[in-house]
């Protein structure tokens, strides 16, 4: 049996937080030339370590085979645009950023954040490992570096003078495999009185909320605040302030600055949220330990509705092609034998196949042209936009459906 040690503290990793079983690389879709073709699976098994509690996956490929031709383009999400803007007016408000500072992204994909910033004449620089992404962004004017980061990275970017007085990193924390070179690597690149912020799912969240659809391989690691701060720490980061958000169905906002940068006091709702995880049990075992019941109990349950609508002859749509659509239909066993396509918005996905499953995917034109009696929505963190821009299945009774935390039917 492999073993396996924590990407954080090294310690060896013993205790299974869930094991999803096999299943595919998340946004390996797959073209119509090559659904005959065997497709590579791998271990979806997540485990806890019991020493720092990072949940983490094993790196069961490379970074560069995940990332470097990437089909998820952020700017599809009118969503996520207004929260980018949102997060853009706000920060500069607060930290009072103009023309003569230096805004970096880590992981910047198409430029849908930092066109934000550039409308405000505030210099802005891109990095993004995915060329074909990162081409979309350089087309719409944002610099942008297509390279990984971290610490070789940071170091070459110094000594150019591109050090950042705004290092920013929406969802790209728990992509990293190599975790401690990337914090490194934000912290020799950070200005002595520079400002990090970060996104990213908080763990709470999501057991919480039975979102274990979250995990998939491009996810390595999966953060509560109590192991974000001992990560931040070591590699000499200090956590500030932090926020809860609703995006992702539950996210952390950090800000962090250098541990000797004396201009920023920690603000009282870090300890908030320490004395929250603590009181929780996110410093003991048993919490995490328990979680692979819960997820057990909702598979049975989507089950248990798609065998009952298929044997009452509906039909069912699926909408959204998200990594995280992906694992819940692999773990799940779902194909074609109860959803009959899913359409999505990103022309970069349709016309392809779905990973491992090979539910079709097309344009959501195709639902108004069959009137399917179920849409599931996959990426459920987006409900309420896509509930609004698919109002019309009303005209002909078809009803949404979102299958986590657990199966809810909405008119």
């Amino acid at each position: 049996m492999q073993k396996f040690s924590c990407r954080f503290c090294s310690k060896g990793l013993t205790h299974t937080f869930i094991d999803l079983g096999m299943s595919p690389l998340s946004n390996a879709f797959v073209s119509q030339n090559k659904t005959q073709l065997a497709e590579p699976f791998y271990p979806l098994h997540a485990y806890v370590c019991d020493n720092c509690f990072l949940v983490q996956l094993p790196a069961v490929q490379t970074s560069e085979t995940i990332f470097s031709d990437y089909v998820y383009f952020s700017s599809f999400s009118d969503s996520w645009l207004a929260h980018a803007k949102r997060y853009a007016e706000m920060v500069i408000a607060r930290f009072q950023y103009g023309t003569e500072n230096l805004i970096v992204e880590l992981a910047s994909n198409d430029g849908y954040l930092l066109q934000y910033f550039q409308e405000r004449g505030i210099p802005v620089l891109g990095v993004e490992p995915a060329r074909n992404v990162a081409e979309e962004a350089i087309a719409s004017g944002i610099p942008t570096i297509t390279e990984f980061f971290g610490e070789k990275l940071a170091h070459s970017m110094k000594q150019k003078g591109q050090k950042a007085d705004l290092l920013i990193g929406n969802n790209v924390l728990a992509h990293v495999p190599d975790l401690n070179d990337f914090v490194k690597g934000m912290q020799i690149l950070l200005n002595p009185e520079g400002v990090v912020t970060m996104e990213f799912p908080h763990l709470m969240r999501l057991m919480d909320e039975n979102q274990f659809d979250t995990i998939y391989h491009e996810h390595f690691s999966y953060f509560s605040f109590k192991t974000v701060q001992q990560v931040f720490v070591k590699h000499g980061l200090r956590i500030f302030d932090v926020e809860e958000l609703q995006t992702h169905g539950g996210s952390l906002r950090i800000y962090a600055c250098h541990l000797n940068d004396q201009t920023k006091e920690t603000s009282s709702v870090v300890i908030d949220l320490e004395s929250v995880e603590n009181e929780a049990g996110f410093g003991e075992l048993d919490i995490y330990l328990a979680f692979k019941e819960k997820v057990n109990a909702t598979k049975r349950q989507i089950l248990e509705f798609l065998i009952s609508a298929k044997r009452e002859k509906k039909s069912i749509a699926g909408y959204g092609a998200p990594a995280k659509g992906n694992t819940l239909l692999n773990y799940c066993g779902i194909r074609t034998d109860f959803i009959d396509y899913a359409v999505d918005r990103s022309p970069h996905k349709q016309n392809l196949f779905l990973p491992g499953t090979h539910i079709p995917v097309f344009h959501p034109d195709k639902i108004k042209q069959t009137r399917p009696d179920y849409v599931v929505i996959l990426p459920w963190n987006l409900k309420d936009e896509i509930m609004a821009q698919m109002a019309h299945i009303r005209e002909w009774n078809g009803q949404f459906v979102t299958l986590i935390p657990d199966v809810k039917i909405e008119k």
